[in-house]
């Protein structure tokens, strides 16, 4: 759920004055982005907010962002937050990012993971900011290539995102050809078909089965009672505040079994008092001690 770098503004570009789109009223939006979900947003996102709230504005017949703003902070503008959450954060993902990752699942965390759920045990892995899906999706077609019957163990994914958008495209499991463009010929074969829209293509059922999707904000409440085997968060925490990010790296290795194993984006690191928990593991990559 990282937000865009840049966001080219409205048609009439001026649209930022004449919606009222102030110092003053950027800094109430981000104040309200920050204290939602802890992202941060900086005074260059301002063509993105112009961009990606104007037509919401217009939308709801007001005059200026500051109207936009006071409807947003009463009570019945709580489903108006949640959709301008869901405008302003972005979701660049694709299948098997960072392939080092992925490797170092397929080749060591994986085969060990597998012979734990066929002893009985539970396996549990976290997509936390899964985004449309890629993520959790390239995780099972990993797992399902060591064990094609692993829908039938206790092994399970857990794809988690902020924006319920993102989640619906993850739930359906559906994608056009550019999104799996990266995908190999075999892989493209193996773990899809036909769409019923005749025009994309759909994760299989033995792919979708091994994962369940749930909205959840980061900086909120994790209801999760289960520890987990493996955690992937990459390229989210990246748009959190320091302190914010500090408070995150404890909670990750408290959610974590011991020697569990934490994935985080290229240009993540770990800081704070949660670096005493973890052990560099491979490229981005972390165990817990």
């Amino acid at each position: 759920m990282p937000l865009e770098a840049s966001m080219p503004s409205l048609e009439h570009t001026p649209p930022s004055r004449a919606l009222g789109l102030g110092d003053a009223t950027f800094d109430r939006i981000a104040g309200l982005v920050r204290t939602e979900c802890g992202i941060e947003l900086s005074q260059s996102k301002s063509n993105l907010i112009v961009s990606r709230l104007g037509r919401r504005v217009k939308t709801l017949n007001l005059i200026t962002f500051d109207a936009y703003v006071d409807h947003i902070e009463t009570p019945s503008g709580r489903d108006e937050l949640r959709r301008m959450i869901s405008l302003l954060t972005t979701n660049v993902t694709k299948f098997f990012r960072e392939p080092h990752h992925f490797a170092a699942l397929r080749a060591d965390i994986l085969p060990k993971l597998i012979a734990k759920a066929r002893s009985g045990a539970s396996v549990r892995i976290w997509s936390a900011g899964c985004s449309s899906g890629e993520e959790p999706l390239s995780i099972g077609m990993e797992t399902l290539k060591l064990c094609p019957q692993a829908s039938d163990l206790d092994l399970r994914i857990l794809g988690t995102d902020l924006d319920p958008v993102s989640l619906q495209t993850a739930r359906r499991a559906s994608y056009d050809a550019s999104s799996i463009s990266n995908l190999t010929m075999q892989d493209q074969g193996q773990f899809f078909e036909p769409a019923d829209d005749g025009k994309n293509l759909r994760a299989i059922s033995e792919l979708r089965d091994l994962i369940t999707y749930a909205e959840l904000n980061l900086i909120g409440e994790w209801p999760m009672e289960r520890p987990f085997d493996v955690i992937f968060c990459r390229n989210v925490v990246i748009y959190f505040d320091n302190p914010t990010q500090a408070t995150l790296w404890p909670r990750f290795a408290n959610a974590l079994h011991r020697k569990g194993s934490l994935f985080i984006g290229h240009s993540e690191r770990l800081g704070g008092p949660g670096v005493s928990s973890f052990e560099p593991s491979g490229i981005t990559q972390y165990r817990r001690i």
